[in-house]
């Protein structure tokens, strides 16, 4: 742990994040946009992609079109991204630890939820390889649900998924990979841990409850939760 985790009560419930947290989708968004950026003689590389992990679709869109000075709209850039995105998120790999993680909870009868600023199409190719231990998790959450008014870093998905696994705000851990997740964890009042990408900086999550650089360095005892021997 990069930081050290601050003192919370007893956790009810677990809502994980999805993309960079427990599927491998981020070297799939970054192929992508390198590919998109190439086209038009731009690079797209770490000093904007550290800014875009996530945002929601159309607020990743506007910043890369203005940061890289595409001559296109947003919008078309969603367009031009979506086939290449399709043929892609049906490989995408578990992250370390994550599985097992939720495999233990659920086994535990602890309520758990995802809440992800993916839409539910995209949700269901990149789960393609995981359909098994996606189908533990109680509900799922998108950015596109009828209930969700904003995406990240507004707390909306996180608030619903907490109203319908029917547990208090306070009472909910989110699992975040980027600081915009961790924004919209702490808006909706919950605690939230931090499992940043290895190249970037602890300071980006000062506002998180502690910084763990994998999900297996966890400790769910250590929140109330049922110990985990991780294998």
């Amino acid at each position: 742990m990069n930081a050290p985790l601050k003192e919370f009560g007893p956790i009810k419930a677990v809502i994980f994040d999805m993309d960079g947290l427990l599927l491998d989708t981020e070297g799939i968004y970054t192929e992508v946009t390198s590919i998109i950026a190439g086209r038009y003689g731009r690079t797209f590389d770490w000093s904007v992609k550290q800014n875009i992990i996530g945002r929601g679709a159309g607020d990743l869109a506007r910043y890369v079109v203005e940061a890289l000075e595409l001559p296109i709209t947003a919008e078309e850039f969603l367009v031009i991204r979506e086939p290449l995105m399709r043929e892609r998120f049906p490989t995408a790999l578990a992250m370390p630890g994550a599985e097992e993680l939720v495999r233990h909870l659920k086994a535990n009868n602890i309520p758990i939820a995802v809440g992800t600023s993916s839409s539910r199409q995209s949700f269901g190719q990149k789960t393609t390889l995981h359909r098994d231990w996606f189908a533990l998790f109680d509900f799922i959450v998108t950015a596109d649900d009828p209930e969700v008014g904003a995406a990240k870093p507004a707390p909306d998905i996180f608030l619903t998924a907490a109203r319908r696994l029917g547990v208090a705000p306070e009472d909910c851990l989110v699992f975040e990979d980027s600081p915009f997740g961790v924004t919209a964890a702490k808006a909706a009042g919950m605690t939230a841990i931090a499992i940043p990408d290895a190249a970037m900086a602890d300071e980006k999550y000062a506002h998180a409850d502690g910084i763990l650089r994998t999900l297996k360095a966890f400790k769910p005892s250590a929140c109330g939760l049922p110990a985990l021997e991780w294998a």
